[in-house]
This record gives C-alpha cells, sequence and structure tokens, in this order.
C-alpha cells in the first residue's frame, strides 16, 4: 500500500493472485512494466520501518482488516482501507456509531444543533463519528466526548489538523478514537479529504448533515453514504441560509427531517451493538469566560466580527444565546454588535433577536 501507484484495488487484486505480501512485492515490478511503467521500484523497506517507529513513539495501534476488532461495517465496502491506524480506546469501534457532520462556517444555531445532537446520542449509547473539522465537526466531538467519540482525520493520526483543534485531538485519543488510513506523519491536502468522508459515512449506520452548503464537503459525505447504503438524515435550516442549501436539498430529494436525537434515534429503530453499552460518565457543562482585554486591536476587532457574523444566520436568535455560544465576555460582544448593527450587517428584531439581513 505504500508502493507507487498501488491503490486498495490493486493491492488486493496482488494479494489474491499472488497469495503472500512477499510475493506481491516480488512480483510488482513485473506488473508494472506490463503496465509500461518503467524502472519501478516497490516501497523501500526502510520507508515502512520508520513509519512503524513514529507510531509506535505515539502509541498508535496498526489494525488490519482481518483483524476481529476492525469494524464490520467498514470492513463491508469495496474500498475499505485494508489498514487503519488507530490512537485512542479501540474498544468503542464495536458499538453503534453515528456519523455527524456539517459546515466549517457554522452558525451560532448550527453548531448549538450539533451539540444537543452529539450529546442527547452519547447519551443514548451512540458513538458519534466526525471529521475533526472547525464548525459543526468540532462542536459535536467537543459533546460527545464524555461518552466517546471517534475522529477520522484526513492526513496521519499523529497529525493535528487544523492546529486549531489540537487540543481537542488530544482529549478525543484519551476519551476516545482517532483513525486514519494515511501513513503517519502525512500532512493533509485537498484530495485526502473526500476519502477520509467515506470511512466517516462507511463505520456509521447513519450519516447527519447539521449545515451544509449546496456544494460541501458534507454532502460529499452524504453520496458516500448513500452509496454505501446507509441512512441519510438533515437537519432543515432557513431557506435565505447558504449554509442550510444543501441539508434542504437532501431533504427535498428524500433524506430524513430530522429536529432532534429521538428523530434520529426513532428512524434507525433498535439499537444493534455486539457490546452492552458502557457506563455513562457525569459530563461537566461549566465553561468559563477568558478575561476580557481593556482595548481591541484592529485585528482583534475584525476577527470578532468575523466571528459573529459567522454564529448568525437569518433566523434570529437571542443576544445571550450568542455570548454563550461564542464564549466570549458581553463586555467584548455587546459594543460589537453595536458597530456591526451601525454598519448594516447586524439586525436587532423584535425581542432583541439578532440575525443577519437578508
Amino acid at each position: 500500500m505504500r508502493s507507487r501507484r498501488v491503490g486498495i484495488a490493486t493491492y488486493r487484486r496482488l494479494l489474491t493472485e499472488h497469495g503472500t505480501a512477499q510475493n506481491a512485492l516480488a512480483a510488482l515490478p513485473e506488473v508494472a512494466r506490463a503496465a509500461g511503467v518503467s524502472g519501478y521500484e516497490v516501497c523501500p523497506e526502510a520507508v515502512v520501518r520508520t513509519e512503524l517507529r513514529a507510531a509506535h513513539k505515539q502509541g498508535a495501534k496498526l489494525l488490519h482488516i482481518s483483524h476481529p476488532e476492525y469494524p464490520r461495517a467498514l470492513a463491508e465496502l469495496d474500498d475499505a482501507p485494508p489498514f487503519i491506524w488507530l490512537l485512542g480506546d479501540p474498544a468503542i469501534l464495536a458499538r453503534p456509531m453515528i456519523a455527524l457532520v456539517g459546515a466549517r462556517n457554522a452558525s451560532s444555531l448550527g453548531t448549538r444543533m450539533a451539540r444537543t445532537l452529539a450529546h442527547e446520542l452519547g447519551e443514548a449509547g451512540y458513538v458519534v463519528v466526525s471529521g475533526l473539522a472547525r464548525g459543526i465537526d468540532a462542536a459535536a466531538h467537543l459533546a460527545a466526548l464524555p461518552f466517546g467519540t471517534i475522529a477520522v482525520q484526513a492526513g496521519g493520526v499523529d497529525i493535528m489538523y487544523p492546529a486549531e483543534n489540537a487540543r481537542l485531538a488530544e482529549d478525543i485519543a484519551k476519551q476516545g478514537l482517532r483513525i486514519s488510513e494515511q501513513p503517519m506523519g502525512l500532512q493533509p491536502t485537498a484530495r485526502h479529504f473526500p476519502r477520509r468522508n467515506r470511512i466517516i459515512s462507511g463505520l456509521s449506520s447513519a450519516t447527519v448533515i447539521v449545515e451544509a452548503a449546496a456544494k460541501s464537503g458534507s454532502l460529499i459525505t452524504a453520496r458516500d453514504a448513500l452509496d454505501q447504503g446507509r441512512d441519510v438524515l438533515a437537519v432543515p435550516g432557513h431557506p435565505f441560509d447558504a449554509r442550510a442549501a444543501g441539508c434542504n436539498m437532501l431533504i427535498r430529494d428524500g433524506a430524513t427531517l430530522i429536529r432532534s436525537a429521538s428523530d434520529i434515534i426513532d428512524a434507525l429503530g433498535p439499537m444493534h451493538s455486539d457490546q452492552p453499552p458502557l457506563p455513562l460518565p457525569t459530563v461537566d457543562t461549566s465553561t468559563q469566560h477568558p478575561a476580557p482585554k481593556p482595548r481591541r486591536t484592529l485585528r482583534e476587532t475584525a476577527n470578532l466580527h468575523l466571528s459573529i457574523l459567522q454564529r448568525l444566520s437569518p433566523s434570529p436568535i437571542a443576544e445571550d444565546q450568542l455570548i454563550r455560544d461564542l464564549q466570549i465576555p458581553s463586555a467584548k460582544i455587546t459594543p460589537a454588535l453595536v458597530e456591526l448593527e451601525m454598519d448594516g450587517k447586524v439586525t436587532r428584531g423584535i425581542g432583541g433577536l439578532l440575525s443577519r439581513p437578508v
């Protein structure tokens, strides 16, 4: 698998035709020559041993598709990874899983919905699977963390990406599981994320889309789920909010409309698991706000305005809810809201509810 031009289909064919990995490696140069590739060399053993040492140093575990702990739902896929790297608790793979994904530039309502769904699904005994991206993914992982959550990474399992989720990634390795099919140390690029998405949906009995634009990675995950014979469910959004366009399209085309975790559980029917549910720890819902700075620089002001606008949508929300979602003191939020209202970028409606103008 680490040799040039060897994908999953070629890997399987080589093993089928040659019986062992050693025989397949020996035959690869001739196979390449027959395909018109001259001067072909297999991946050097030193490269593989370096990856193994790096994994050992990180405490990562290699799980082959033939191993009993390899998740059965994933193994059923035609393009299932022959092996995956694990960092965390492999026992989580035996529990029922639901994928929960959505927009990176999520609104306040979207992240609140993701947190609520993930927390309630965790309480019900499900493992929430997502992609460790900012926005909906991060909100889902964080809310599901006390119950166990799985982060499927686009790069190496030892790479913290994005950097802002490094602390979350560390916590998931302690209380949940991080997995990847990519080599240790690989920095993800754009082409790795669609491949990652098929694993997110492949692990799960259903994929829930919370917020997604009409053209987004979340819709790729939804298509993967449909191709894999999995259920697709979506949270509806305001018709004028571009971040909800993908979800509304999915619902129009037959996806199950979701209002709460109970809708998801009802749609899936009775839970099936090889193991009894794990005891659920007490969830600490307390939050601490950082101390406000006496002044804001121009860059801090711009970043604060951007954070507020990203959380708002055409659907109105209360100011105190926005403050809780941003976890920034009201002394900083209120002046910024006034500035945005004066600029016409934020509208304050009946009851003081905030929204972005259409």
